[in-house]
């Protein structure tokens, strides 16, 4: 037996695990790590079964490449990787470069692979067809903060162990264990808030786990979060409780637009009272220090962007931004991707829709338009990693459909799933234990500066590249340096651009060194691990690879500190209040006022023992309370005649779905978790627990305008007898 310790990959929260392992490599128990300075011994489930994840015996091990009669059958990899050069150079020499497409799935937020070969990969293929998870999830609080700071990684999050009074919306983190908040034991930093003496409220159309924690939950209806918050603007000037300690442009004007949002005239619509409004209003001014934190019932909503700006914009008026026990920024050891111009968006458009890019990609909501529509520009070959759109996007069922037409598909997936079974080529990464882990893309939004790397718990299967080699190649094919290209080119080219920007930079740690010598003095046992090495040292802390291996169990970079003057690029060099697309876009807002509530309205859910599709073949996590059932008030069964079962349509499609009667969700709204309907799938654990895909009823037609987010929240549906 050993133990050994790494990062639990498999979702925001970053646990540090402790694993004992036999003399065959076999996981025999998976724990927390109580050295870890961050999260102390927590684990949830998914952590837990992380063992049972990597051994799960339907992971792909080698592989794969569809014939023409459907089939499926294990090839070598250099026989995979020839069939992607033909497939993508015939496309590209039939086409062009605008005929490819890629999409990056959850995933890759969660391992040192994606965060480094993604960009390079992109770049390498040329086109504008870029498509991920994001804008199914969290562009809009991308959109806002680039508009507002600058920077659309300038993301405040709430300073959790130091806040007198949190305001959450349309979060769960009991279950969800916090998104764009990373913060392990969430639910322990929530009991600390209250023991302490502070005020917890929750706002949220159903009754949730950390709504049942909170001292308050509100009843909100699902999509209407921006009046809410409007009402609580309007509120802070109407009676001089505004308090703005940062430089700010727009104030007058954000002052004026929140004039026709008084609680009285969205109490209806957003269905909280307005002296319960007004009073929310009072209480954060009121506190010692408050926090507002939204995540994705508001993003995922009509004004998902709209509902982050003000979110930001109640933190500015109350005093809270940039201040301990407010929201913040996190000073990672590992700074990617801070922009030195201001942000904008719809630097180009996409070609059917004429839908605007945010951050370089495209909505995911036109993704099936690409595909299907004839023309110039065509989307024919399409690259996948870690992503299965066809149950995660909106209107799945059509992007099913449109996958079965592409040219060619080529997927990075551990898995045969409803995604990639239409793919050409599947490409399985090595299982998470035998990989390097750093959080090159989680820390940004943590509630506590800090790092840790994590070496691979096992060795490399021989002949197996790694999940990095498997991208760098796919790289390199798609620049035209062939399937025989070298991928550890790739780094020493980057780690060359790297040093020789950094050596050029005033005031850099390695201003006017000699280039060579500081690639000499990198450690790593991979070209993933070099550019890791070279990153931290030309970090904020100054910290190195060596310096992370010496401490296994992570290391505590201290609380977050005040750091708004270096992270706001804006044009004014100040914080935007009222940016101009934004202000437009409550003209929107303002008219959807007269438009009457439907009837029913469909949102998500999330379960603790899951994270999308990905995690539904694993034994351990599915059953009990983590079924795809719909949540029903029990007003709404008796008032619709329903029993047992209830047929869901939308303007995309229907569902026939077992109904969950229950107290915790307000009348008229029901609830369907996402990421199942496994029918089908060769995945034996998930086929069992096949349930239905809640995005057969979305309609890809409908997206928050300013930054392209579809919408999953506030789905107008009707309910019939089964």
């Amino acid at each position: 037996m050993r133990t050994a310790h790494r990062t639990c990959p498999l979702c925001e929260a970053v646990c540090g695990l402790r694993l004992t392992l036999d003399d065959t490599g076999h996981v025999v128990s998976v724990k927390g790590d109580p050295d870890d300075p961050f999260s102390r011994g927590f684990i949830c489930p998914k952590g837990a079964s992380l063992g049972a994840l990597d051994e799960d015996p339907d992971r792909l091990r080698a592989p794969m490449v569809r014939d023409g009669d459907g089939r499926w059958r294990e090839v070598t990899w250099e026989e995979a990787f020839r069939a992607v050069e033909r497939g993508l150079s015939g496309v590209v020499e039939a086409h062009g470069r605008q005929a490819l497409a890629i999409y990056l799935g959850n995933p890759n937020a969660h391992t040192m692979a994606g965060a480094l070969y993604n960009p390079p990969l992109i770049k390498a293929l040329g086109t504008r067809n870029i498509f991920s998870a994001s804008t199914a999830d969290q562009m809009p609080k991308h959109v806002s903060c680039g508009l507002m700071f600058g920077d659309p990684l300038a993301i405040p999050v709430p300073d959790l162990d130091r806040t007198d009074y949190l305001l959450m919306l349309g979060a769960n983190p009991l279950e969800s264990n916090g998104s764009l908040c990373t913060a392990p034991d969430f639910p322990g930093r929530l009991k600390a808030l209250r023991r302490r003496g502070g005020r917890f409220v929750v706002v949220d159309p159903r009754r949730t786990r950390t709504a049942a924690l909170a001292d308050e939950h509100v009843f909100v209806r699902p999509g209407t979060d921006a009046y809410l918050l409007f009402g609580i603007v309007h509120t802070l000037f109407a009676e001089n409780l505004t308090s703005v300690g940062v430089a700010v442009e727009g104030l007058e004007r954000i002052r004026e637009l929140a004039e026709e949002f008084s609680p009285k005239a969205v109490a209806e619509i957003c269905g909280v009272p307005a002296d319960v409004i007004t009073r929310l209003a009072r209480e954060l001014a009121d506190a010692p220090t408050a926090a507002v934190y939204a995540r994705i019932g508001t993003c995922t909503a009509e004004f998902g962007t709209v509902a982050q700006w003000l979110v930001d914009v109640i933190n500015v008026l109350t005093g809270n931004l940039d201040r301990p026990g407010g929201v913040m920024f996190a000073k990672t050891a590992v700074e990617i991707g801070r922009r030195s111009r201001p942000y904008r968006t719809g630097r180009w458009h996409s070609r059917v829709r004429g839908l605007p890019e945010a951050n370089g990609e495209l909505p995911v909501a036109t993704l099936a338009d690409e595909i299907e529509t004839p023309g110039e520009g065509q989307v024919r070959a399409l690259v996948t990693v870690a992503g299965n759109p066809v149950l995660s996007a909106p209107n799945g069922t059509r992007l099913d459909r449109a996958f079965a037409g592409l040219e060619f598909m080529v997927s990075v997936d551990p898995y045969l799933n409803e995604t990639t079974r239409h793919a050409h080529v599947i490409l399985p990464p090595p299982p998470v234990l035998r990989s390097p882990h750093y959080d090159l893309s989680l820390l940004f939004v943590a509630v506590r500066n800090y790092a840790r790397f994590s070496p691979p718990v096992l060795p490399p299967e021989p002949g197996r590249p790694s999940e990095a080699e498997i991208l760098a190649r796919l790289a390199m094919i798609a620049s035209g340096q062939g399937a025989d290209a070298d991928p550890a080119l790739l780094d020493e080219l980057i780690l060359d651009q790297m040093l020789r920007r950094a050596v050029e930079t005033p005031g850099s740690p390695v201003e006017g060194q000699d280039v060579a010598e500081l690639r000499a003095g990198l450690d790593g046992e991979s070209g993933a691990e070099l550019r890791l090495d070279a990153m931290l040292k030309l970090g904020p802390y100054g910290l190195s690879l060596a310096a992370l291996r010496e401490h296994p169990h992570g290391l505590d970079l201290g609380p977050l500190e005040p750091r708004l003057p270096e992270m706001v690029c804006t044009a004014s060099g100040r914080v935007e209040l009222a940016p101009p697309q934004l202000a437009e876009d409550v003209v929107r807002l303002r008219e959807r006022l007269a438009v009457p509530p439907a009837e029913i309205v469909l949102i998500g859910r999330r379960h603790l023992r899951s994270n999308n599709s990905w995690l539904h073949n694993v034994g351990p996590l599915v059953g009990g309370s983590n079924r795809c059932t719909l949540q029903i008030n029990p007003q709404d069964v008796a008032r619709l005649g329903l029993d047992g079962h209830a047929v869901v349509r939308s303007a995309a499609g229907e569902l026939t779905v077992p109904l969950e009667p229950t107290e915790s969700i307000m009348p008229g709204v029901v609830s369907l978790p996402h990421g199942w309907g496994h029918a089908g799938t060769v995945q034996r654990v998930a086929a069992e627990h096949a349930g239905v895909s809640v995005n057969a009823l979305t309609d890809e037609s409908r997206i928050d305008v300013p930054s392209g987010n579809a919408v999953f929240n506030g789905v107008p549906v009707t309910l019939t007898p089964a």
